[in-house]
């Protein structure tokens, strides 16, 4: 009988995630996108980075070969960042940045958390109840027709698109005064399709993490500076967070900023505000 033919090992055999580049001089940082599923979000915010630095976007790893845990998207982030490397995560970005950081202190030198993610029961309460009381009733009304579009739904690229459209929706409560990204005219870049499996598969382990106590108490091994960027009108609720982390991260510094939600980047007046700081801080170092 003929022998099998080897198998090869669907960790070891993964391909190197995908990076963006943005900008040609200065130093260089590292933005990731949130979701857990959203890739390419945070394209706005790279862009806007790279008049200053040399920008990387990594679009983290999609749902497929392998189960998506916060362990596989820190072995990714680590194939393709720099060391010592900047990190500027937004929402599950600054959560992952986190992340690595703690697994990998001697590969990280700053680390920015923009709008960062929650870490209890009674942050994500609070999210759910101010995301409640800023939607209108043809906000609702749409996020629960495309709820129900998704539960229907089985062609994983339509629950894709659909997973996008409840977070398009899903943001007109999460900002103050969004307007268009400058960048998008001058530097257009391909959108990239939401990937509700790997959000799932994702958040699941982070949660998993939380419930588990290893994260945030792992926070301690971070050896980075710190700063969280966070919009005072963003439904994600910034002090507790930050009150919270400071118990792991003694030294982290907050700014907070007004008249604006989840993507500062993108808030018509929080915008310059929120690049002078970032790059203020960035520069100090």
């Amino acid at each position: 009988m003929a022998a099998a033919a080897p198998v090869g090992d669907p960790v070891t055999d993964l391909e190197p995630i995908a990076v963006r580049r943005h900008g040609s001089r200065g130093r260089t940082v590292v933005v990731l996108h949130g979701g857990p599923g959203a890739p390419g979000s945070a394209a706005g915010l790279a862009r806007a980075l790279a008049d200053d630095f040399v920008v990387l976007e990594p679009l983290q790893r999609r749902s497929g070969r392998v189960p998506l845990t916060v362990a596989r998207h820190v072995e990714d982030l680590a194939a393709v960042a720099p060391s010592p490397a900047v990190l500027v995560g937004h929402s599950w970005g600054a959560m992952l940045a986190l992340s690595f950081a703690s697994r990998q202190p001697e590969r990280v030198s700053e680390l920015v958390l923009v709008g960062c993610g929650t870490y209890d029961h009674a942050a994500r309460a609070e999210l759910q109840r101010s995301l409640a009381r800023r939607q209108t009733e043809a906000d609702r009304a749409r996020i629960e027709a495309l709820r129900a579009s998704l539960a229907a739904e089985r062609d994983p690229a339509a629950r894709d698109a659909i997973f996008g459209a409840i977070g398009s929706a899903t943001m007109r409560a999460e900002s103050y005064e969004l307007v268009d990204d400058p960048g998008d005219a001058a530097d257009p870049v391909a959108p990239v399709p939401a990937d509700e499996k790997g959000h799932l598969e994702t958040w699941s382990d982070v949660l998993r993490l939380q419930a588990e106590g290893v994260e945030p108490a792992a926070f301690r091994a971070i050896t980075a500076r710190v700063l969280m960027l966070h919009g005072d009108v963003d439904p994600h609720p910034g002090p507790a967070t930050r009150d919270l982390l400071r118990r792991f991260i003694p030294r982290l510094e907050y700014v907070g900023l007004e008249r604006c939600g989840h993507e500062p980047w993108r808030e018509r007046y929080a915008r310059s505000p929120f690049l002078a700081a970032l790059r203020r801080w960035l520069a100090a170092a």
